[in-house]
């Protein structure tokens, strides 16, 4: 079983920019596809990106709303995932939550995120006007 550990949540003001951090411990993250979610107040979980741990090279899927202010990356020697937050809008507001799955693709993410056995506890980012 993988235990997952968000951080770098925070307060920022628009247009500002986070890197979030997802610790995984127990198991290498390379058994796993993993990704990031979001979810606002009264609002339903948004997936925002996945990333695909191939032998023949990483794929990433995005929500095509947040391509291009959104990056997912991984370090395996850190056995982390990052999510690179750029021109933060106050629309963005929400608790961040980190997923991973050894069986489930992440090409799969949007539409079967409740299948997704592993979730980290969220981190909060707030942006303000």
């Amino acid at each position: 079983q993988v235990q997952l550990v968000e951080s770098g949540g925070g307060l920022v003001q628009a247009g500002g920019s986070l890197r979030l951090s997802c610790a995984a411990s127990g198991r290498t993250i390379s058994d796993y596809d993993m990704g990031w979610f979001r979810q606002a107040p009264g609002k339903e979980r948004e997936f925002i990106a996945s990333i695909l741990f191939l032998g023949s090279g990483d794929s990433t899927y995005y929500n095509h709303t947040m391509k291009g202010r959104f990056t997912i990356s991984r370090d395996v020697v850190k056995n982390t995932i990052y999510l690179q937050m750029n021109n933060l809008k106050p629309e963005d507001t929400a608790v961040y939550y980190c997923a991973a799955d050894r069986y489930l693709s992440g090409a799969l993410f949007p539409s079967r995120a409740h299948e997704i056995d592993y979730w980290g506890k969220g981190t909060l980012v707030t942006v303000s006007s």
